[in-house]
């Protein structure tokens, strides 16, 4: 068994309150879930209205496979236009 995790460093140009970040965050943690089954979650810069840490894991007996989903959960991420992806980290367990 293998688990896939992958932080993605994210500002979010424009947004002015909270509100509107987690409306933003919420759209994409969605669209992420629904294609991919994978869980995704907030993990830092929780208080700052542009900047965010989305972490993305997914369990599976392979590695390969784990890593394909991931690098195309980066694909939508990055291709995300409400998002720009800063950083992205990507580590198997």
């Amino acid at each position: 068994m293998v688990i896939g995790v992958c932080t993605f460093e994210l500002h979010l140009d424009g947004v002015q309150s909270l509100k509107t970040k987690r409306g933003v965050l919420k759209r994409l943690k969605a669209r992420i879930v629904n294609k991919f089954n994978v869980s995704v979650a907030e993990v830092d810069q929780l208080d700052s209205w542009q900047r965010s840490t989305l972490a993305v894991a997914v369990i599976s007996k392979e590695q390969k496979f784990a890593n394909q989903v991931l690098s195309k959960v980066s694909e939508l991420v990055a291709s995300n236009g409400e998002v720009m992806l800063i950083g992205q980290k990507m580590f198997f367990l």
